[in-house]
């Protein structure tokens, strides 16, 4: 059993496309808590977290928006999620990518006071691996891989110098990369299972290796799970869709596969868009794949009815 802490991260500033902000809202209409009391874990919801106060803040690249706003949710989150990892599982519902920013931050900064190696997943489409310097849309939710992998340029405008070692860092399922993140990424340590590895190795040896690696040095594993790992066939209600994402039963085995794992200590469940949403089918989905990450098998998923 598990004490699962719900912290909301209605962050709306990392993107241009309003909505993501009733992310949390979504999520909880959906019956995330519910779920997880079904599987005989105890839950808090700690409701939604507010940003810190805004303070001046600007950066050479005038692409770049919504700085100060980012700055404020990366400080808030980062401390909420520190304060979380003290009492039981954080599960960050948001909101746009950026909010990883705080997230990861607060996760690895437990990590370190317990002198645990911090390691992250993250099942995207995206790398995530752009720099303050190399962002041409200014979209921050494209910059928190990059952030927490130590790229230069972080310092000294986001609060904590986040230095995760380049090779406890696994990208899964990503299938969209901009060129300078690509070239970035090159000279990196971090393990990029793309779609293309997937196609070539399937969903299961390239996951068990990460977690083996994880087990073996007493890891603590951070998942980020954004809406667009999977496919937009199934999970229409992001603003930032690639095609050929992970399918239904796909999705479902790396959740039962992380599940089975017994590693994971924090998750996002991010970029979920309920303006872009069909009925729910979006928000649904993003949580029985919560319910397989925490435990329920593929034989107990209940029918569904509309």
């Amino acid at each position: 059993m598990t004490h699962c802490i719900l912290i909301g991260a209605p962050v709306d500033e990392g993107q241009r496309r309003p909505g993501c902000v009733m992310g949390p809202a979504a999520y909880r209409v959906a019956g995330i808590a519910q779920t997880l009391q079904e599987l005989g874990h105890t839950v808090e919801d700690r409701g939604d977290v507010a940003p810190t106060p805004l303070r001046p803040a600007s950066h050479p690249n005038a692409a770049i928006h919504h700085l100060p706003e980012i700055i404020a949710w990366t400080e808030a989150l980062a401390a909420a999620g520190t304060a979380a990892m003290v009492d039981g599982m954080p599960i960050f519902l948001g909101g746009d990518h950026a909010l990883s920013l705080g997230t990861v931050a607060g996760v690895a900064a437990q990590a370190k006071a317990l002198n645990r190696p911090q390691f992250v997943i993250w099942l995207d489409a995206h790398s995530d691996f752009h720099s303050f310097e190399t962002t041409s849309s200014g979209n921050l939710h494209g910059t928190p891989m990059a952030y927490a992998a130590g790229r230069a340029g972080f310092d000294p405008l986001l609060p904590f110098p986040l230095r995760i070692p380049q090779e406890n860092i696994c990208m899964f399922g990503i299938r969209s990369v901009d060129p300078a993140e690509n070239a970035a990424l090159m000279q990196t340590d971090i393990i990029v299972n793309d779609m293309r590895v997937l196609d070539e190795r399937g969903i299961v040896a390239p996951l068990r290796e990460f977690l083996d690696r994880v087990r073996a040095e007493n890891g603590m594993l951070h998942v980020s799970l954004d809406v667009d790992f999977l496919d937009p066939a199934i999970a229409p209600a992001v603003g930032t869709t690639v095609p050929g994402g992970a399918t239904f039963r796909e999705a479902h085995l790396v959740m039962e596969l992380l599940h089975e794992s017994a590693l994971v200590t924090s998750l996002d469940l991010v970029e979920l868009n309920p303006f872009l949403d069909e009925r729910g089918k979006t928000a649904r989905l993003m949580v029985e794949l919560v319910g397989s990450l925490m435990g329920r098998k593929v034989f107990d998923r209940p029918t569904r009815s509309y």
